[in-house]
């Protein structure tokens, strides 16, 4: 009952009250000049979760839990700050090369060596854009004001990666030239990837993305109209272990209803804290639930399986700017993601495609 209402277990709802009554005083109980005792951090909490799990409205926790609309409001804000800043680093960070080995092991077992995760956007409708900003944020296809969120997800529904915050009139291609995923690799601090497909060895990791994305040598995509029975195979495999990140974006919306209706929120900056909280809580959540959702990976059955390698730590203050192109180019490479779909086609096709 506490799982379904709260959409955690109480273990972890009582450590996240615990965590943010030692962030801010607001989440401790306190008394006025008369000696009265006010609103408990329990309450608090579990008014900000009932709003994020079902999308409550304010003035309808005033009966239930005693705290009128604008505390209600207030203490919205204050827990989607206060996750942020005790649990985002955390839970919101590029994985570590123990967790890098562990997707290299399930992209490897679903038939994709190097697939670091599956990359996608979605929109959430913001109700309350101000006026002046309504044609930026909304694009034809949608018809109402949106904001767009990208995501990195693993196949145990983990979000490693999340960008919220574009306005709505922009496309995939637009916020991957914004986003920050390939930060990390391009200053030389993200973990290398080495892998053989084919016969062939490879250096760069990738994510499984839809046909807008680009052909990057970081960007795996479908074949939209197969002709052969290769492609073919290659095709359905490919959109069948991309959907984790679509699954992600379900699971999330379902946990945390407010994300699945229009945002009623004013503040540009309101609406981000409240995804990113959401993204946090169910980073959180899957973690406290990995037991459940771990996917066992047998390695005896990889010899060759794919490898994380140290950073390319550059020891300069500042950063070289032929080094950064480098790596640029690396990522942008179309040759060599014309080149390891080919490898990934004949290597789907010997795994799964002959009986």
């Amino acid at each position: 009952m506490f799982h379904r209402r709260f959409r955690m277990n109480c273990p972890l709802f009582l450590r996240i009250v615990e965590a943010l009554g030692k962030w801010d005083d607001y989440f401790t109980t306190k008394y006025d000049a008369m000696g009265t005792e006010g609103l408990s951090p329990l309450q608090k909490c579990t008014a900000a979760i009932r709003m994020l799990a079902y999308g409550t409205p304010a003035d309808e926790l005033d009966e239930k839990l005693k705290i009128a609309q604008s505390t209600a409001l207030e203490t919205l804000g204050k827990f989607a700050e206060g996750i942020i800043a005790v649990f985002g680093e955390e839970y919101l960070r590029p994985p570590t090369q123990e967790e890098v080995e562990h997707l290299l092991q399930i992209g490897e077992s679903c038939g994709f060596p190097g697939m670091l995760g599956s990359i996608d956007c979605v929109h959430w409708q913001w109700k309350n854009c101000p006026v002046g900003w309504r044609g930026s944020f909304t694009r034809g296809d949608k018809g109402v004001p949106t904001m767009i969120l990208e995501a990195v997800a693993s196949q145990d529904l983990r979000i490693w990666h999340a960008f919220f915050g574009t306005a709505g009139s922009n496309n995939d291609i637009n916020v991957l030239n914004k986003s920050p995923l390939f930060i990390q690799k391009l200053r030389g601090e993200a973990l290398r990837v080495q892998f053989d497909v084919n016969g062939n060895r490879y250096y760069t990791g990738y994510y499984l993305g839809d046909g807008i994305y680009p052909e990057w040598a970081a960007i795996m995509k479908t074949i939209p109209r197969p002709q052969n029975e290769k492609d073919q195979h290659f095709a359905a495999r490919q959109e069948s272990v991309r959907k984790c990140v679509e699954c992600a974006f379900g699971v999330l919306q379902s946990r945390f209803n407010i994300i699945h209706r229009p945002a009623c929120l004013w503040r540009r900056k309101d609406v981000v804290n409240i995804m990113i909280c959401c993204i946090i809580l169910h980073n959180m959540i899957i973690e406290d639930e990995k037991e459940e959702a771990k996917i066992h990976i047998d390695l005896s059955t990889n010899p060759g399986a794919s490898i994380a390698l140290p950073p390319e730590v550059s020891t300069q203050v500042n950063l070289c700017f032929e080094d950064v192109l480098r790596r640029n180019l690396e990522i942008q490479d179309n040759s060599k993601h014309t080149a390891l779909k080919k490898d990934l086609v004949e290597h789907i096709y010997e795994r799964y495609g002959k009986k």
